[in-house]
């Protein structure tokens, strides 16, 4: 059965056309249809309210700006927004830090004395010496973060194994563990570079952000309500529409 919205014809080959669009949602027919129909709905308003629809994006986006109206979040509803929901603006502990990994042997005994003694080595170095720990790590570290010097960036916790996160978060910063750190993937030495205790997030610290936020939520409920009210408006034979989300 054809699909037709408010007159107009939606044909197959539309919906063919628009299939790769939705290639990745659920049902990628319904997802084209839907956006179909919704397209000539904004299209027809588009026409009906004095817009020039021979370029269709222009026409559809000038009757947005002029249709879709909401009142920009202000600080105080920043605030009010901020302290009602303030599980969300918690954080955890973190750190950045970088390491120098070596491996923990071959299997044999031996194997595994003299790797452990060759980190022992380095380690006794970098402490003697800890502005050489990028370079060392350059030179002998097994993990591909050794061409940035070691460098592992920033983690919290729960990114890294146990013992690893143990050793990082059981040293202060700008300082480097006194001892190996062993793991499934080798012995660690590790300079912790920054440090930085979880809790609430400061107001000021996501007041813009969070600005932006609310305001594009207002923007995603007024769209919906708009399209809302075309769909409910229009005469859409053959096909059936869903509720709005």
């Amino acid at each position: 059965m054809a699909i037709i919205v408010n007159g107009v014809e939606i044909t197959d080959a539309m919906v063919q056309a628009e299939l790769d669009n939705h290639a990745d949602t659920p049902s990628p027919r319904d997802a084209a249809i839907q956006q179909l129909v919704l397209h000539q709905l904004l299209l027809q308003k588009a026409q009906e309210s004095g817009f020039d629809t021979a370029n269709e994006g222009q026409a559809i986006g000038a009757l947005l700006d002029k249709e879709l109206q909401f009142v920009p979040a202000d600080e105080a509803a920043c605030i009010a927004y901020y302290e009602a929901n303030q599980q969300q603006f918690k954080q955890g502990d973190s750190a950045k830090a970088s390491h120098i990994l070596f491996p923990l042997g071959s299997g044999d005994e031996l194997s595994a004395t003299l790797a452990r003694a060759k980190a022992e080595g380095v380690l006794a170095e970098v402490q003697a010496n800890p502005s050489r720990f990028a370079d060392l790590a350059r030179e002998h570290s097994t993990c591909p973060s050794g061409k940035q010097g070691g460098d592992l960036g920033q983690f919290g916790r729960g990114q890294m194994v146990p013992e690893f996160e143990q050793a990082v978060f059981g040293t202060d910063a700008g300082q480097i563990t006194p001892n190996l750190v062993e793991t499934q993937f080798g012995y660690h030495i590790i300079q912790v570079n920054q440090r930085s205790e979880g809790g609430q997030i400061a107001f000021e610290d996501i007041k813009d952000r969070l600005g932006q936020y609310l305001n594009e939520m207002a923007g995603r409920q007024a769209m919906h309500d708009y399209l809302t009210k075309l769909v409910s408006a229009a005469k859409i034979e053959g096909y059936t529409m869903p509720g709005l989300n």
